[in-house]
Order: C-alpha cells, then structure tokens, then sequence
C-alpha cells in the first residue's frame, strides 16, 4: 500500500523546474571543474550565409570570471566580463564598456554548481525562466526536461537540459522583439563534470553563429590578473 501511495503523489505532484535544479545541484556541486580554456573556431552567419571565421581564445573561471581574446597574442583584442559589465580592449587599450551578455549562460554552464542551493534558485529565477514551470520533451533523440515552459511552448524563456547526464543543449530567450536559440553540443567529459565542445546561435530563427571548441583543458590555474579589467595584461 506504501509504495501505491508514493506512486499516486507522483501523478499529483509532478517534479516542478526547482526538483530538477536541485538534482542537477546535488550531482555536480563540488564536484565539476574550477575552470575551462580552449580555442574555438568561430564562424560569423548573415541571412544563413557564413560572412567570416575568426579564431578565438576563451578563458573560464567559475563561477564567474570569463574572458574572450581575439586573433594573435600580441594583439591586446579582448573583452572581460565581470558581473554585469563587459570590457572591451583594442591593442591593449580600453575602448567601451558595455552589458555582459554573457554572464546568464557561464553560470548555466557551471557557475550554478559553486553558489548555495538557494542562491542558485534564486539566479534562475532572476534570469527570467519559471521554476513552477517543467515538462519532459525529447531533443535530437534524447530525453530532456524543459524548465521554464509546458509543453508546446517555445516562446517563454526556457532551458533544455540532458536527462541522463544533466547538461545544458537548448536555450531559448526572447528580448523583445529578438529571439535567440543556443544549442550545445558535442560533450566532453572533464573531471567531475561535462562541457560542450560546440554552440550554435540563431536569431530570430537565422543562424549567427557557430563555435567549434579545440585544445579544451579544465582546472588549470588561472590568475586574477587576466580577468583585471582595471590592469590589462596578454593572457596567451
């Protein structure tokens, strides 16, 4: 009778985005890795057309650090993004300080895993998706649990993660009149934890970007002095 009763809560009570969060949470918190570097080819769309390819260097700290230099060593070409602002240098010289776009997805990514349980909640929260909100969905023939959306919904604010494994693969965000789809792909496992090895964006349906990650490394150490907005230094 015990284990019927259990089953019927189950049905009445399905498992909301905040169950799955702290599933997620007691998997990997402690356990995923400290920081993440790589080089990534990036390819730059217009109207579906590939316009041009970069080469990227990007620099993880978590939970929050992140840098991005562009092109050669030398070059002083980089951005640093530091809580909600971002600070981009040209030939080593500040050039404009701008909104970091970035800081939701580096914490989706494994900034959530180095935060209080109900810190990160909260986060999510703040980022815009509904934790009341979760279905279960299939993506490129994997189960997945959707938070922030029932089913058949893809306009709210929503991200897709891995049922197995516990990843992210699908981000779905509307800025207004904009919408942006991220997926991520090609995991690799690191340590304790996962990263994808390669991100494709789209907006408003079309694609913009594709990024291929290579020479990826986890927990190497990095210096405070590299994500110095304050005190430029070349990081490679």
């Amino acid at each position: 009778m015990s284990r019927i009763f259990l089953i019927s809560l189950l049905f009445l009570f399905p498992p909301t985005g905040k169950d799955i969060v702290k599933k997620m949470y007691d998997r990997y918190a402690g356990k995923w890795c400290h920081s993440f570097t790589f080089n990534q080819t990036t390819e730059v769309y217009r109207n579906d057309s590939l316009r041009s390819t970069q080469t990227w260097y990007e620099f993880i700290r978590f939970p929050n650090r992140f840098r991005m230099d562009f092109g050669l060593a030398d070059s002083g070409n980089a951005a640093i993004f530091r809580g909600d602002s971002c600070y981009r240098f040209r030939s080593g010289k500040l050039r404009s300080i701008t909104i970091n776009n970035n800081e939701g997805l580096i914490f989706l990514i494994g900034g959530m895993f180095f935060h209080p349980l109900d810190e990160t909640l909260d986060s999510i929260r703040s980022l815009g998706y509904d934790l009341d909100k979760m279905h279960e969905d299939s993506w490129q023939g994997r189960p997945v649990y959707v938070i922030g959306a029932d089913k058949d919904d893809l306009a709210s604010n929503q991200i897709w993660f891995d049922a197995e494994q516990l990843y992210l693969v699908r981000m779905l965000r509307s800025d207004g009149p904009q919408k942006m789809e991220a997926r991520f792909d090609n995991y690799q496992r690191f340590d304790g934890g996962f990263m994808a090895t390669k991100c494709t964006f789209y907006i408003n349906g079309r694609l913009a970007q594709v990024e291929t990650y290579h020479d990826c490394k986890a927990n190497i150490s990095l210096e405070d002095g590299i994500f110095d907005p304050s005190n430029f230094v070349h990081s490679h």
